[in-house]
């Protein structure tokens, strides 16, 4: 069991727990649902829903807001979380998660939720819409920021790096990508199927101000998000986070990594007990 949340970031860390107790919440609804990669990222969609984005919970489309791209269309159950953890959408949609008619179907859709700001589902999009609309705020004069979360798996579709070169060529510092290195995609570890290592090189190769950090280390992740944001060069930014499939579950952690980790229907009340455990609750 981990100690106590203590320090400054203890509000963050209880963050990144209410997400994660949400997602299983919602997996246990349909008895499925990507929820290992959901673990995951908690940390990470903590972060920039309570630390570093501009946004307004009953103004979901404010125009002065920080936007957050989920370019990775099977996350949109971790996305979900935060938004119900924000107070974007209500907790009582948890019960039609993935349901006809639902504002959470199971793979992310702009028309349908509040806060979901782009339909990810075909890989290797988002990062090029994120360039699209960076070019639009900037001709607007904003000074929102879009943060675009995006998988090791896009790494291997040759649009994320146009829109990379792109990105640099014409010196889009509102936008900060964010890349979820897990090491799983559909057919097998990342690594195996396409190698896109070393990942933060070839971004800093492409002009990019890299960074690349532990993606569930909750003081990493704030400096590292704060870097990012204050960075005073012409730059497009990258945070390069390394995570744990099915982290604050350990069976979860520990069953096998595949792209859809199976949970057998008396599990999810046990993996919702044991993260209570974990999180002294």
């Amino acid at each position: 069991m981990n100690a106590p949340l203590i320090g400054h970031n203890k509000p963050l860390l209880e963050k990144a727990y209410r997400i994660r107790r949400t997602a299983l919440q919602m997996g246990k609804v349909q008895g499925q649902g990507y929820i290992a990669q959901a673990l995951d990222v908690a940390d990470i969609l903590a972060v920039a829903y309570f630390h570093a984005m501009n946004h307004k919970p009953d103004d979901p489309a404010w125009e002065g807001r920080d936007r957050f791209y989920l370019s990775i269309g099977h996350y949109a159950i971790a996305l979900y979380a935060a938004l119900i953890e924000a107070g974007v959408i209500a907790r009582e949609e948890i019960e039609n998660y993935g349901g006809d008619d639902s504002m959470l179907p199971m793979s992310g859709m702009a028309h349908y939720t509040p806060g979901m700001e782009i339909t990810g589902g075909s890989l290797g999009q988002g990062l090029t819409v994120a360039v699209g609309a960076c070019l639009a705020l900037k001709r607007k004069k904003s000074k929102s920021f879009i943060y675009n979360l995006l998988s090791d798996g896009e790494l291997g579709e040759g649009s994320t790096w146009e829109a990379a070169m792109s990105a640099a060529h014409w010196k889009l510092d509102n936008l900060i990508a964010i890349v979820d290195i897990n090491n799983q995609q559909a057919d097998g570890p990342s690594s195996n199927v396409l190698s896109s290592e070393p990942v933060d090189a070839k971004f800093r190769a492409f002009g990019w101000h890299t960074q690349r950090v532990n993606g569930n280390d909750m003081d990493a992740l704030v400096a590292a998000f704060d870097a990012a944001r204050n960075y005073d060069g012409a730059a497009p930014r990258v945070l390069v986070c390394d995570t744990l499939m099915g982290k604050g579950v350990p069976f979860l952690e520990a069953r096998e990594k595949n792209h859809f980790i199976r949970v057998e229907t008396d599990e999810w009340d046990k993996a919702i007990a044991m993260l209570d455990a974990e999180f002294g609750k």
